[in-house]
């Protein structure tokens, strides 16, 4: 027989036992990803019509290339943790859902890498 109450029970536990680190951690990037954002549709307005060069040109720069690596990975890992969530709620059998998280997982990584190594090779002048 359990002598605690049902509220000490639940408290401070999920039903995966860590629901508000992934409650701040997809806020805290979004919040990131506001004026990364903003300075990404600034960045694509301004080169709209440019030529190649130019636009390479300006991703060599190693503040607009950080800037892009870092609207990049937050915006992935806000991604991976929203999937993680609806295939955490909609998900129901264990195996399935393994396989999904695993595979969300594997593509937010697949998708970092070439996206790094995108702006990087530009950064880089390739």
């Amino acid at each position: 027989m359990d002598m605690r109450t049902p509220l000490g029970r639940v408290r401070g536990l999920g039903s995966a036992r860590d629901g508000t680190e992934h409650f701040w951690k997809q806020r805290i990037s979004a919040l990131a990803l506001i004026p990364l954002f903003v300075f990404f549709i600034g960045f694509l307005i301004t080169h709209v019509g440019a030529p190649y060069e130019e636009v390479v040109g300006a991703l060599s720069n190693p503040f607009i290339a950080v800037l892009l690596g870092l609207m990049v990975i937050a915006g992935l890992i806000h991604m991976r943790i929203g999937m993680q969530e609806i295939i955490d709620d909609y998900v129901h059998g264990e195996k399935t859902k393994f396989l999904a998280v695993m595979a969300n997982t594997f593509f937010t990584v697949l998708i970092g890498a070439l996206c790094l190594f995108a702006v990087l090779k530009l950064g880089f002048g390739g």
